[in-house]
C-alpha cells in the first residue's frame, strides 16, 4: 500500500469547498464533466510504471487469463473552468472475468497516500480481488498530481536524499532552524517546478475527476473501494454526489472530524499501540525474542538505539548511513502490516550490531525510493495534496508547545509526528478547510471497516466516519486485527462481508465484529 513521506499525511483532513462559477462546472445534481463526459477511452496494453509511479516491470498477466489495460482520461485542470486547459488522468483496468450478463460495472479503487499511484498498485493486488473481478471491471487511477496524472515535481533524487536525511526531531535551536529551512526549500522547489498544478490538487478536485470517470466508464453509479486516504476521498465524493453513490466500501478509515493537529496526535497514539502490540507479540512466543526479554525491554532498547543514532548514525545502504529519522521511518513502515514484523525484528537485531541496511530499506520504501536511488513522486504529491487541503499552518513555536502532549501519546513517535506538522510552512497555495465535509444524506449505504490495531488510521475514526456520513448511510464493521486495513489481511469474515455487499448487495448487520 502506498505510504506517505510524512506519517501524518496518511490521515489528513481535506476540503469540501466547491465553487461552481461556470455553466458547465455543475449540473443541477452537482455532477460535473461537461463535454468531457462524452470522451472515449483508448485502452491499450499497459507500459511499465513511470519513475513517478514507482518504476518496475509491466503488469503481469492476471491469474486465470486476462491482461491489464491502460488509458488516459482528459479532465479540466481547473474545475471552475471546465472548458479551459485539461490534464490527463492515468487509468488502469482489468475486465470482469465472469459472464457479461452478470457484470455490475466498474469498481474504482483508491489505495491511499495521498499520493499513491493506483495504476502501479492495483496489479499488485490483482489476485486478492479475483472474487470481485467476477462481476466488476477492476479500475484504478493516478489521482491528479500523482504518477502519470500531471505529477507534482519538487526536488530531484539527490536533493531528496538530503531532504530525507535531515533530522526530523530537532533538539536545539540550530537543528530546528535547519529542519524548518529544509522544509521551506522543499516547498519552494514544488512551487518553482509545479506552480500551475498546485492550486488544483485538492481532494474535492479528485472527487470531481472520479465522477467524470464514472460517466466515461459508462456507469450510472460509482462503485468504489477506498483504502486509507481513499476513504476520505470517497467520503468527499459522497458529500458532493450523494445520489451517484453505488455500492461502496471504506477500509482503514480516516477520521473526517479531525484537523491536521488532531490527526497527527491520533497517529502518534496509533503507531504507539502498534509498537506495543509488536513488542508483546515478539516476547510472548515460545522462541526467544532476539530484541528484548520483555515488551518493555524491547521498547527501551529501541529508544536507546534511536537516541544513539541521533548523535552517531551507523552504516546503512552504502554510501548512506542510518540516521535517527530514517530508523524511526523504517520502524513505522514495518508497523503498517503484521507481515512486516519479522523484518522489523531482523532489522532491529542487525541495527544493534551496527548494521542499518534493513531499517534503511524499510525507510526508503515509505519514502518512495527504489534500489536505484530514484524516487516516485509520492513525497511531492503527498505534501501538495495535504497543504492544498489543510487550512492550518503550524510553526516551530506551536510544535514546541505541543511536544509534551505528543510525547505522552507516544514516547517513540511523538516528536517525529509533532514536527511533521510544519510540512506546509511557506506553501504557495492556501489550505481549503480544517477538515472535510463527508455528510451525504440520501446516499446509498457505505460499508465502513475499522481495524482495532490500525496504526495509521486509528480504529476510532471508523465510527466518526459513520456518524459524519449521516443516518442510514454508514454501516460499521469492526475487525479485531493488526496492521493498516482489514480486507487485505485475508480475514475470511471481513472478505465475506465486503464481497457480499459489493457483489450481491448484502450488507452485514451494523456493528458486526470479525476477529
Amino acid at each position: 500500500m502506498p505510504k506517505p513521506s510524512r506519517l501524518r499525511a496518511v490521515a489528513v483532513t481535506t476540503s469540501a469547498v466547491l465553487l461552481c462559477s461556470a455553466p458547465m462546472a455543475c449540473s443541477d445534481d452537482g455532477s460535473g464533466g461537461g463535454d468531457l463526459s462524452a470522451q472515449k477511452l483508448d485502452w491499450k496494453d499497459c507500459p511499465a510504471p513511470s519513475t513517478a509511479e514507482g518504476g518496475g516491470d509491466t503488469p503481469s498477466p492476471l491469474p486465470h487469463g486476462g491482461t491489464w489495460q491502460c488509458a488516459t482520461m482528459k479532465a479540466p485542470l481547473d474545475w471552475s473552468k471546465p472548458k479551459g486547459d485539461t490534464i490527463g488522468i492515468a487509468l488502469i483496468r482489468a475486465r470482469a472475468s465472469g459472464p457479461k450478463s452478470e457484470r455490475i460495472g466498474s469498481l474504482v479503487f483508491n489505495f491511499g497516500g495521498p499520493g499513491g499511484s493506483g495504476v502501479s498498485t492495483l496489479p499488485s493486488f490483482g489476485q486478492d480481488y479475483a472474487a470481485l473481478r467476477t462481476r466488476y471491471d477492476l479500475v484504478s487511477f493516478d489521482p491528479r498530481g500523482v504518477g502519470r496524472s500531471a505529477p507534482v515535481k519538487c526536488e530531484d533524487d539527490q536533493q531528496l536524499d538530503v531532504y530525507f536525511q535531515q533530522d526530523a526531531t530537532p533538539d536545539d535551536a540550530r537543528e530546528r532552524t535547519d529542519y524548518v529551512d529544509g522544509t521551506k526549500e522543499f516547498n519552494a522547489a514544488c512551487e518553482k517546478n509545479s506552480a500551475k498544478v498546485l492550486p488544483h490538487v485538492r481532494t474535492t478536485d479528485a472527487a470531481r475527476d472520479m465522477d467524470l470517470m464514472r460517466q466515461v466508464l459508462g456507469d450510472d453509479k460509482l462503485y468504489y473501494f477506498g483504502i486509507s486516504y481513499g476513504t476520505e476521498l470517497g467520503g468527499v465524493y459522497a458529500h458532493l454526489f450523494p445520489k451517484k453513490v453505488g455500492r461502496a466500501v471504506f477500509d482503514a478509515v480516516v477520521d473526517p472530524t479531525q484537523d491536521a493537529e488532531q490527526s497527527s496526535l491520533g497517529q502518534a497514539k496509533g503507531f504507539q499501540l502498534a509498537l506495543d502490540n509488536f513488542a508483546e507479540d515478539c516476547t510472548s512466543k515460545t522462541t526467544r525474542c532476539p530484541i528484548g526479554d520483555t515488551a518493555q525491554d524491547v521498547k527501551n532498547r529501541i529508544a536507546t538505539l534511536l537516541k544513539d543514532l541521533d548523535g552517531k548514525p551507523i552504516p546503512g545502504i552504502f554510501p548512506r548511513r542510518l540516521t535517527q529519522t530514517a530508523a524511526t521511518n523504517g520502524i513505522a513502515q514495518a508497523l503498517y502490516s503484521k507481515d512486516f514484523w519479522q523484518y522489523l525484528t531482523e532489522g532491529l537485531a542487525q541495527a544493534y550490531q551496527g548494521d542499518g541496511r534493513i531499517l534503511l530499506a524499510l525507510s526508503d520504501s515509505l519514502n518512495g525510493r527504489n534500489e536505484n536511488g530514484e524516487y516516485s513522486n509520492i513525497a511531492a504529491a503527498n505534501v501538495a495534496i495535504n497543504c492544498a487541503d489543510d487550512k492550518a499552518r503550524y510553526g516551530p513555536g506551536f510544535v514546541q508547545r505541543k511536544l509534551p502532549e505528543f510525547r505522552s501519546a507516544s514516547p517513540l513517535f511523538g516528536d517525529f509526528l509533532a514536527w511533521s506538522m510544519v510540512s506546509c510552512t511557506g506553501w504557495a497555495v492556501p489550505g481549503a478547510a480544517d477538515h472535510p465535509d463527508v455528510s451525504a444524506p440520501g446516499a446509498a449505504p457505505i460499508l465502513v471497516v475499522g481495524n482495532t490495531g490500525d496504526p495509521a488510521t486509528p480504529y476510532e475514526g471508523a465510527k466518526k466516519m459513520v456518524d459524519s456520513l449521516g443516518r442510514g448511510v454508514g454501516v460499521e464493521l469492526t475487525y479485531k486485527g493488526q496492521g493498516h486495513g482489514a480486507y487485505d489481511s485475508k480475514n475470511k469474515c471481513v472478505q465475506s462481508a465486503v464481497n457480499g455487499y459489493l457483489l450481491d448487495g448484502r450488507l452485514p448487520k451494523a456493528g458486526t465484529v470479525c476477529s
